[in-house]
C-alpha cells in the first residue's frame, strides 16, 4: 500500500519541485513576467481568462480527438498492409518515410490553401503529425510474429485471416497502444500549429493572439492547458492498455 501510494505521488511531487524551483528562481533573479511569469501569475490568468481558456480548449481538444481517430483508421490500415504484405511494404514503405520527413508547418500553408482558414486544416494536421508512429508500430508487431507460431497455425489448416485475426492482430496490440500514447500527443501538436497559423479559435489561436498582446502569462497558461489535455488522453490510452493486453507485460508496469 505504501509502494503505491509513493508511486502515484512521485509525479506530484517532481511537479510541485518544478514550480517551486521556477517560482523562486524568478523572483530572486527579478524576471520580468513579459519575459518568464511566475507560476502564481500563471495562475491569475488561468483564472482570469478562463472562459476564453475553457471553450478554445474544447475547440482544439474537438479537432485533436477527430484528427486522432482519423489517424489511428489510417494507421491501423495501413500497418495492416505493411506488415502482411511484403510487396505492399516495398511499394508504400518508402513514400511513407518521405512523407513523414515532410516538416508538417511547411505543409499547413498548402493545406489551408485547399481547405481554408478554420477547424479543417487543423483536424488534417493532426492526423498526418500522429498517423505514422501508428502505421510503424502495427507493421512491427504484424511482421514480427514468430515464424514458429505460423508454421503451426499452418500446419492446423489455418487460413491467412485466422491467422491474423487469431495471432497477428494480439500479437500487435501493445504496439498499437504504445504508438497510439506517441501519437495523441503529436495529434495535440499538429492542432496547435495549424491553429497558430490559420484559425479563429482553439488554444494555438488563442496563445498567438495573447503573445501579439505581450499577455505571455496567458500564452503560459494555454501551454499549461494543452499539456493537461495531452497527459489525460495519455492516462486513458494506458488505462485502456492495461485492461487489453496486460497479459503482455507478466505483471510489470504499463507505463
Amino acid at each position: 500500500m505504501r509502494k503505491r501510494l509513493m508511486r502515484h505521488a512521485r509525479p506530484w511531487l517532481v511537479a510541485i519541485g518544478i514550480l517551486l524551483i521556477w517560482e523562486i528562481g524568478c523572483r530572486v533573479a527579478s524576471v520580468p513576467s513579459f519575459v518568464l511569469p511566475r507560476p502564481i501569475q500563471v495562475m491569475a490568468a488561468m483564472f482570469e481568462f478562463r472562459e476564453a481558456l475553457l471553450s478554445n480548449s474544447l475547440h482544439t481538444l474537438f479537432t485533436t480527438m477527430i484528427g486522432f481517430a482519423i489517424a489511428v483508421a489510417v494507421g491501423i490500415l495501413l500497418g495492416a498492409a505493411v506488415g502482411t504484405s511484403t510487396a505492399v511494404y516495398e511499394a508504400i514503405y518508402p513514400t511513407l518515410i518521405a512523407f513523414n520527413a515532410i516538416p508538417k508547418v511547411a505543409l499547413v500553408p498548402v493545406i489551408v490553401i485547399w481547405c481554408g482558414i478554420g477547424t479543417l486544416p487543423a483536424i488534417i494536421t493532426a492526423a498526418t503529425l500522429a498517423f505514422f508512429p501508428i502505421v510503424v508500430n502495427v507493421a512491427t508487431g504484424l511482421a514480427t510474429v514468430e515464424p514458429e507460431l505460423r508454421d503451426v497455425l499452418r500446419s492446423l489448416g489455418a487460413t491467412r485471416y485466422e491467422s491474423l485475426s487469431k495471432v497477428g492482430i494480439p500479437r500487435s496490440l501493445p504496439y498499437l497502444f504504445a504508438s497510439l500514447k506517441i501519437a495523441v500527443t503529436l495529434a495535440f501538436i499538429g492542432s496547435v500549429i495549424a491553429e497558430t497559423v490559420a484559425a479563429n479559435s482553439g488554444i494555438g489561436f488563442l496563445m498567438m493572439s495573447a503573445a501579439s498582446n505581450f499577455e505571455v502569462p496567458l500564452v503560459f497558461a494555454g501551454l499549461i492547458v494543452l499539456a493537461i489535455m495531452s497527459v489525460i488522453i495519455y492516462l486513458l490510452c494506458s488505462a485502456l492498455e492495461r485492461r487489453t493486453t496486460g497479459w503482455a507485460f507478466r505483471g510489470q508496469l504499463v507505463s
